[in-house]
């Protein structure tokens, strides 16, 4: 089924979602990858606030590349979304609601998305061109010093992802896959 989604992704309309569906983003994202990662969840650990308030928020694993003059963005296809795994649920833990990326996700973070009510979203890989024209406006928020992997709020306009496992834990890949198999 399409969807379009206005942001933020609250709990009620994570629910709507089911894996399979085709999903057109307007609203808020982050960016960050794995080092961005560790020190987010470096700082939870310590008790101190985060550059963004995670509740309801979609982060999407990019390190976009640089805007030529004229463009908001550079190319900004999804990152291998299991380098982020072992770092992902302390974020659901705060109310994430979103993640989106590109691969399988083990099972300790479809156990979390079930438990937190969280979804994750492929984006197609070798589309970043594609990509970078929903996003209207890209700011770094933190962790500058990353360089292409710090924290950005990006504002986008029907970014074009799919639900590959929902908050129930139906998994795309694990279906799709079965329909192949002899």
């Amino acid at each position: 089924m399409k969807k379009n989604i206005t942001l933020p992704l609250t709990k009620e309309k994570v629910k709507t979602l089911k894996a399979g569906d085709q999903v057109l983003l307007t609203g808020t994202i982050y960016t960050g990858r794995d080092a961005a990662h560790k020190r987010l969840v470096d700082t939870i650990k310590r008790g101190e606030d985060l550059p963004f308030d995670v509740k309801d928020a979609i982060i999407y694993y990019v390190g976009p590349a640089p805007a030529k003059p004229g463009q908001v963005i550079g190319s900004c296809g999804p990152t291998t979304s299991y380098r982020m795994d072992d770092l992902t649920l302390p974020l659901l833990e705060l109310g994430l609601s979103g993640m989106i990326g590109k691969g399988q996700r083990n099972e300790t973070v479809i156990s979390g998305m079930k438990e937190h009510g969280a979804v994750y979203f492929a984006a197609i890989g070798g589309a970043g061109a594609l990509i970078a024209s929903s996003v209207k406006s890209s700011e770094i928020i933190a962790y500058e010093d990353l360089g292409a992997e710090a924290v950005r709020r990006l504002e986008v306009v029907e970014f074009p992802c799919v639900v590959v496992i929902d908050s129930d834990g139906r998994n795309m890949y694990d279906v799709e896959r079965k329909k192949y198999e002899r």
